[in-house]
């Protein structure tokens, strides 16, 4: 699972990010909103901790413009605002929890581990008339269930969240495998040939020398 940490304060930011980190998350960590948001831009994230008050652009500001476009990335707030206007517009602009500094590590892996727990029941992606339940590992084509390993699941949605984006076989592997047993190329190969076989149609483009690209026509 990769969260962006979005937190101002050094100390702090070392010590949430070395935390996650033991607890087998892969992290990504900004000190400035801009930087933050051109990276949430670039990369797929599972959640967002953000701060408020942080240099460029703050925390409200970016939650605000990602609801806007579209994008559903959980979010935590970790924030010394501890007002309730505060707190009921970070709920208003889309916020999934609000952490109060200071606060216990263990709070904020529960809050985390709990919207884990919710999304993976509740989020569907629907394209070219299929439904995909990424954590359920279900597939559904027309009247067809068609029930996929963890890591067929999780190579699928990787592709669907970047789709028309270039992806290389080491990517998937940072992406997907985290700290687990490295695959081989060979390995994403045969995933990617299984999921043609599955969605009865070819969406991955080959791309000669740099990997595959993902398109729903």
């Amino acid at each position: 699972m990769k969260i962006l940490l979005l937190e101002d304060d050094v100390i702090l930011q070392e010590i949430i990010e070395e935390f996650l980190v033991e607890k087998g998350y892969a992290v990504e960590s900004y000190f400035d909103g801009e930087k933050a948001l051109d990276a949430i831009g670039a990369n797929s994230f599972d959640m967002l901790l953000l701060d408020v008050n942080v240099p460029s652009i703050s925390g409200f500001e970016i939650l605000s413009y990602l609801r806007e476009i579209g994008n559903t990335t959980p979010v935590i707030y970790i924030t010394s605002l501890a007002g309730v206007n505060d707190l009921k517009k970070g709920f208003d602009l889309g916020a999934d929890d609000y952490l109060r500094k200071p606060f216990e590590l263990e709070e904020l892996h529960a809050r985390i581990e709990h919207i884990v727990r919710v999304y993976r029941l509740q989020e569907e992606i629907e394209f070219n008339g299929m439904k995909f339940i990424p954590k359920a590992h279900q597939l559904f084509i027309g009247d067809q269930v068609i029930e996929m390993r963890q890591k067929e699941a999780q190579v699928l949605e990787y592709f669907v969240r970047n789709t028309g984006k270039i992806i290389s076989c080491d990517e998937i592997i940072e992406n997907v495998w985290n700290d687990e047993h490295v695959p081989t190329h060979a390995t994403i190969r045969t995933y990617i040939k299984n999921l043609r076989k599955m969605l009865e149609q070819d969406y991955f483009d080959n791309i000669k020398g740099e990997g595959y690209r993902f398109n729903i026509v």
